[in-house]
């Protein structure tokens, strides 16, 4: 069974341990989400499941959607993603408008959060990049936020009548799908969907969410989830 689920982020705030360690932590709030197609290999050629997330009024979604959720029991949702599945065996753990929510997490230590950044606009490369700029002594000219020289990377020669591909230059900053890692649980509140986890997550709050069990643990946390099982 994929542990992951749909969410979204509430907010930032400090969780306190019984000892007395302040912990930030962010609130997301992941699921329930509904079941709304099974695929397997013999109809769609490979096994997955398609969950939905987050009530939505029937007029600000489309027809097709509308009939799609209805065949499987649930209202119209807003938000729908695909899991991939190993085989059809797992598949067959799954019915139409079953409901998965936030208790898939217990027992887990770490997972991965993906969400789409904050945009920032269109950047100078200082802001961009982390650039230091030019010098702003006594004499120099009034450039400072410039990115400086980039005829030298016109091309891999050096020389060409086009800027190399990369080239770190002004535009648009943010908006982009990150993904953070290997992020510790740090409680779990089931009557509310809730989950807690150290440090922040991409995205402004009220911003959606996919959360899954990490795939790729560094050596400590391998050995600490060694330990624990």
């Amino acid at each position: 069974m994929p542990t992951a689920l749909l969410g979204r982020k509430l907010g930032i705030t400090r969780y306190f341990t019984a000892d007395g360690n302040n912990i930030p932590v962010t609130v997301i709030e992941a699921g329930p989400c509904a079941v709304t197609q099974v695929k397997t290999t013999g109809t769609d050629g490979y096994s997955a499941i398609q969950v939905a997330f987050e009530d939505v009024k029937a007029r600000r979604s489309t027809m097709p959607l509308i009939g799609h959720d209805a065949k499987a029991g649930v209202s119209p949702q807003r938000h729908h993603c695909e899991l991939r599945l190993e085989n059809d065996k797992q598949a067959e753990e799954y019915e139409l408008g079953q409901t998965l929510d936030v208790s898939l997490f217990e027992g887990i230590l770490y997972v991965d959060v993906m969400g789409q950044s904050k945009g920032k606009g269109f950047q100078g490369p200082m802001k961009r990049y982390h650039f230091s700029g030019l010098e702003a002594s006594h004499g120099v000219q009034r450039a400072h936020r410039s990115p400086g020289s980039i005829g030298g990377h016109a091309s891999n020669l050096g020389t060409g009548p086009k800027i190399k591909k990369g080239k770190r230059m002004a535009g648009h900053m943010g908006d982009e799908r990150v993904t953070v890692r290997n992020l510790d649980v740090i409680s779990i509140d089931t009557e509310r969907n809730l989950i807690l986890v150290k440090g922040p997550v991409p995205g402004p709050n009220q911003g959606l969410l996919f959360i899954r069990e990490s795939r790729r643990l560094n050596k400590r946390k391998t050995r600490l989830t060694k330990e624990k099982s």
